[in-house]
């Protein structure tokens, strides 16, 4: 890890250490932020202590982050267009980076404080868009273009859907637990069980169910939000280090030979498909491999990018054995020519055999572009594990008592506990970022709403309320912060 450092001024490093310790504190503040919503019901039900609960949430939140890989990540990191990933400069990428982080920190810290259960997740991907649009601005390219919009509606429809589906399978699994085991304890509260039966513990198996169920929780959001900030210092490290990060240098010979095997049969394969694809991609109209060292990625330079790179990949068995400029300009093929393989894969004329021919091209092709070192995996796992066991009170009153007018009870717990954490399962298996806040708050507002409860529609309100302003203002402010970084640094 720490030769990282070597060779970089003064400057360079102090910027580095900030731009990470950034990073760190955003996942910190996401740990009890969003992960008081994994242990809000175990916490309120009585069934685990307060200590105990957010003690275990915290490992369980380390191990999520460890065995989550990083496909997350790099869904959150494609939000941005392809050119502003392959042209990002230390001073770019640090005014990127702090501008977001800035927005991020300031929106969860101030929800946080007030109770709110906001969307960690909503906050960093509308403080991504701000800088995506705020760079086009002021570079002057298109609005249309400062932006990945595919992967931008890709990830607002899971935000969107996510929660939804969090109310109303959680209500249906509330109704089919009260239809099945109508007089079963797991329909008391804490208040009625203590009362009534003398008890300050759930009934043993449903206090099984909700610790199981909210470590389940707890392991899917390390899993699902601890990739962000994976790719948040990816960002960091390609555009402040980049000859040690733009290419996984622990690649082996075999996964080189791999990218380069994919890059040939990703030629074949538009060659095999010249009569469909020769106008889009100029086929066959190339007569020489020169491509600018900051050029942009236009499908019609496809043949010159794939043999440029098939060029830069001659003969090379060890990523170190290339040049620090070289192994920038071998990232931007490669960005760019994945980038054109998702825009061959949408168009029409394109069956579904070769779509699923190009995504499995595309694996191989990013491969080695694609990574996280492990220290950072390790890093991030722990910022956002120790995180969680502080700072959770706030989040778990709000979640327990203030979104229904009655309490909730056990059987409550359990269905928006075991909703939450299959959903983000879901999510994680198809590398879609979502939001644990919004899931889970859906979820108890489903089996209160199943339950008859009814629902305080000032916290609903305040959630609902978070939940809409979340997205324009994160992307005001970190859009704000780039543009005022931006006229520091020219």
């Amino acid at each position: 890890m720490f030769d990282l450092f070597s060779g970089l001024d003064a400057w360079v490093a102090i910027s580095l250490v900030l731009a990470l310790a950034f990073v760190l504190t955003y996942e910190f503040i996401n740990g009890f932020h969003d992960t008081a919503n994994a242990v809000a019901t175990v916490i309120y039900t009585k069934a685990m202590p307060p200590h105990l609960a957010v003690m275990f949430s915290g490992l369980f939140n380390f191990l999520g982050v460890l065995l989550g890989g990083v496909g997350v990540a790099y869904a959150i990191v494609h939000l941005l267009p392809v050119e502003l990933l392959m042209n990002v400069n230390t001073g770019h990428g640090l005014a990127m980076v702090f501008s977001l982080l800035s927005a991020a920190i300031i929106w969860n810290l101030g929800t946080w404080y007030f109770g709110i259960p906001a969307s960690s997740s909503h906050t960093l991907i509308g403080s991504i868009l701000g800088v995506g649009l705020a760079n086009a601005l002021i570079t002057g390219i298109p609005l249309g273009e400062g932006i990945n919009w595919k992967k931008a509606i890709d990830i607002g429809l899971s935000l969107v859907i996510s929660p939804t589906a969090g109310f109303v399978l959680a209500a249906l699994l509330l109704l089919a637990l009260k239809r099945l085991l109508p007089l079963s304890k797991m329909h008391k509260t804490p208040e009625t069980r203590r009362e009534i039966d003398g008890k300050k513990h759930p009934p043993f198996w449903n206090r099984l169910v909700l610790v199981l169920s909210a470590m389940g929780v707890s392991f899917v959001h390390g899993s699902n939000d601890g990739q962000k900030g994976i790719g948040l210092i990816m960002l960091v490290l390609i555009g402040i280090v980049p000859a040690k990060f733009v290419l996984d240098l622990d690649s082996t010979t075999y996964q080189i030979e791999r990218t380069r095997d994919a890059t040939i049969h990703m030629r074949q394969f538009y060659q095999n498909n010249a009569t469909t694809l020769a106008d889009y991609l100029a086929l066959g109209k190339a007569n020489n491999v020169d491509l600018p060292k900051k050029f942009s990625c236009d499908p019609k330079t496809t043949e010159q990018t794939i043999a440029a790179l098939l060029l830069a990949l001659d003969g090379i068995k060890d990523y170190r054995d290339v040049a620090p400029d070289a192994r920038s300009q071998v990232r931007r093929y490669l960005l760019c020519l994945d980038d054109t393989a998702k825009k061959v894969g949408k168009l029409p004329q394109m069956s579904s055999r070769d779509k699923k021919d190009l995504d499995n091209l595309r694996k191989d092709l990013t491969a080695t572009t694609e990574y996280a070192p492990f220290w950072v995996i390790l890093a991030v796992a722990l910022a956002l594990g120790v995180g969680t066991m502080i700072g959770w009170k706030r989040v778990v009153l709000t979640v327990g008592e203030k979104i229904g007018k009655q309490g909730m009870t056990y059987a409550q717990g359990m269905s928006a506990q075991i909703v939450a954490a299959a959903a983000i399962g879901v999510a994680n298996i198809f590398s879609l970022p979502v939001s644990t806040t919004h899931v889970l708050s859906s979820g108890v507002a489903g089996t209160m709403v199943a339950n008859r409860s009814g629902l305080q529609g000032g916290t609903v309100r305040n959630i609902l309320l978070a939940w809409v302003f979340t997205l324009p203002v994160s992307m005001g402010l970190s859009a704000l912060l780039f543009w005022l970084a931006t006229k520091l640094l020219a």
